[in-house]
């Protein structure tokens, strides 16, 4: 059964008690910009802020939330081996700790504190990226190792998710991705999830996504990776950049609904388990081209898919280069999900289909057996 899992999401001020509404259903929260990674708990030497992270899973689990993803990097600047005003979120925190051994203290510590109540540890974010890492992907995987050791050893429900790569400026990604995947394999595969961030440039759509989904992949295969799960932990669209001829560009309204809808079915078809949206906020947020406030167009597309997806049987998709279909079934009550790979694609339906939804959920009777799709999917039901 296909658990709420699949969408996660980021809450800005989670940290304060903050939440969304109803309106955004998701299943799993991402610990990232709420002040709660090493380099925030623990910003001066063995003293350790935990109200943060406390404030956060307890707000998480007060509105039925228990699947916690933490980002456990970055770097404190006292224990920085090289502070640059630049890095994020503190100067220093994109370095090689000085001391592997104070990076073994904190997740020793946060492990042993939150045994049972975070479910899974990310190592580091965006680690392609300068801002984020600027030690080599060797090191890194050294840090992944010895933190998967602790984490094994004193929690093993809990899994431990590989330091996230960008994509889009393919540069920073054939960098670091392959390096890291190959320092990684030396050390036995210490991970259980791999992950990747799917922003496209500004100006790029789903389908540009899901050509990212096939770079990682082919990465993957590349390293002989073992077949663990991927998931897309941090996503939105229409962000600025790269370079002057991306501008933020806004996705709102149906726009915004389609894409997400179109976004977490890509993931189901391509096989990504999780997709963390970035960032729920109570009011819009500038640097976001799609909203994910309680009102927004995401979150009517975020509802589409607990609708639709959240709860069935996954039976599968076909893909024959000019549609894709998905097969689920809910206590026994089977549907379709379909949509076109490139403008119009005629679909014909199997016997006792009778209506077609689309993402509004207007739906009509199909006539003479066929559905003509687009690339926003339909929802076909007997």
């Amino acid at each position: 059964m296909i658990p709420p899992t699949i969408t996660g999401m980021h809450v800005a001020g989670v940290q304060e008690g903050k939440w969304p509404d109803s309106n955004v259903p998701f299943g799993s929260l991402r610990l990232w910009d709420a002040g709660t990674n090493w380099s925030q708990v623990e910003a001066v030497k063995g003293k350790y802020n935990w109200a943060p992270l406390d404030k956060a899973i307890s707000t998480a689990n007060a509105h039925g939330i228990t699947d916690i993803l933490l980002v456990l990097g970055s770097t404190p600047t006292w224990n920085a081996s090289k502070v640059t005003p630049g890095d994020y979120p503190v100067p220093g925190a994109a370095s090689k700790p000085k001391s592997m051994a104070a990076w073994d203290a904190f997740v020793s510590k946060v492990v042993t504190r939150y045994k049972g109540r975070i479910s899974a540890y990310q190592i580091w974010n965006e680690a392609s990226l300068a801002m984020f890492w600027n030690g080599s992907p060797q090191t890194l995987a050294d840090l992944t190792k010895r933190a998967a050791d602790i984490i094994h050893a004193a929690d093993p429900k809990a899994r431990v998710v590989a330091a996230s790569t960008t994509v889009r400026l393919t540069g920073s990604f054939d960098r670091f991705f392959p390096a890291y995947l190959a320092a990684l394999s030396a050390l036995g595969w210490p991970v259980d999830v791999f992950s990747a961030h799917l922003y496209p440039a500004s100006k790029g759509s789903p389908d540009v996504r899901a050509t990212y989904i096939g770079l990682v992949r082919t990465e993957l295969k590349r390293a002989g990776a073992p077949d663990l799960p991927l998931w897309d932990t941090e996503l939105n669209y229409g962000l600025a950049g790269p370079g002057p001829k991306n501008p933020l560009q806004t996705i709102s309204g149906a726009k915004a609904r389609d894409w997400v809808v179109q976004t977490e079915l890509d993931s189901l078809h391509l096989g990504l388990e999780r997709t963390y949206w970035y960032i729920w906020t109570p009011e819009k947020y500038a640097l976001l081209g799609l909203q994910l406030t309680n009102d927004s167009g995401a979150a009517t597309g975020l509802r589409v898919i607990n609708q639709w997806v959240v709860g069935t049987t996954f039976l599968g998709c076909n893909d024959n280069g000019a549609a894709v279909s998905c097969f689920l079934d809910k206590a026994g009550v089977p549907s379709i999900i379909a949509w076109s790979n490139d403008g119009l694609a005629p679909f014909v339906t199997p016997p006792g289909y009778s209506q077609v939804c689309d993402t509004a959920n207007a739906c009509d009777t199909i006539v003479d057996g066929v559905v003509q799709l687009t690339e926003t999917p339909s929802r076909i039901l007997q």
